[in-house]
């Protein structure tokens, strides 16, 4: 099966270690995974303000890059659901018939990294080590357009040595949702404000996700307040192994933390 890392621009551009970190996790679990190097935007920014035939062009380059794979992996939830929730539209906005079958075909075949290690590869415990106290945040486009349910927490709480809490009020968006936190920057910062302050209600020194996107926004807030909360995308957990030892300047869990 030939699989491919849809790395997303956020990671490429801020977060480049979620991409490693993606790789390595594959790597570990007998998944040989390329990196298309002509990848690029999946035109999320653009679909979402409207422009809808100019996403078409970005989702037939996508195709074109990533259409002879069998599974495309994505680490971020908003970014992997985007072909199918949206290159349809933008297809027939441009009256493109061939590049909506196109994206038919193909959109089975990306997947959110949480639903490719549990649904594809039927993984749970992924053989992560991580001894410190984590909560997280279950982003606004994996509850309600992906659909993630409780993927990412069943990952979570396999790994080894982890104090996993929940967040208080965990369903309530940071107040990102991209161009949202640019033109409704008082609502946003208002939202996020709430949700930095539950990140610390939990004790976690570390907060986890499946979108940088969020993390960053939330990490910038926490910051802000002066706390010293570490965000990480989820797969950075995930690929972390007892040969790694601890994080440092993370710490550790209280000892005999549940899993």
């Amino acid at each position: 099966m030939r699989t491919a890392l849809f790395v997303t621009c956020i990671n490429d551009a801020l977060h480049p270690r979620s991409g490693q970190a993606t790789v390595a996790l594959l790597r570990r679990l007998g998944v040989d995974v390329e990196f298309p190097q002509r990848q690029s935007c999946c035109g999320q920014m653009h679909y979402n303000t409207g422009y809808r035939k100019e996403t078409a062009k970005l989702a037939r380059h996508f195709v074109d890059v990533f259409g002879a794979y069998d599974a495309v992996v994505v680490p971020s939830a908003s970014c992997g659901g985007l072909p199918s929730e949206a290159y349809g539209a933008a297809a027939e906005a441009a009256g493109d018939a061939g590049l909506l079958r196109d994206v038919r075909e193909l959109a089975p075949r990306v997947h959110e990294l949480t639903r490719y290690l549990t649904d594809v590869l039927h993984a749970e415990d992924v053989g992560a080590y991580f001894p410190h106290r984590v909560t997280y945040h279950p982003t606004c486009h994996s509850l309600r357009a992906s659909g993630l349910g409780d993927r990412p927490y069943r990952l979570l709480r396999a790994v080894q040595g982890i104090d996993f809490v929940e967040l208080p009020a965990q369903e309530e968006c940071c107040g990102f949702g991209g161009t949202f936190s640019v033109k409704n920057g008082a609502v946003s910062a208002a939202m996020n404000g709430d949700k930095a302050r539950h990140v610390v209600e939990t004790g976690a020194p570390v907060l986890a996700a499946v979108d940088n996107s969020c993390l960053m926004n939330i990490g910038g807030r926490l910051t802000k307040d002066g706390h010293t909360v570490r965000t990480l995308h989820l797969v950075e957990i995930l690929a972390r192994t007892e040969r790694d030892g601890p994080l440092p300047g993370v710490p550790l869990a209280p000892s005999g933390a549940p899993r």
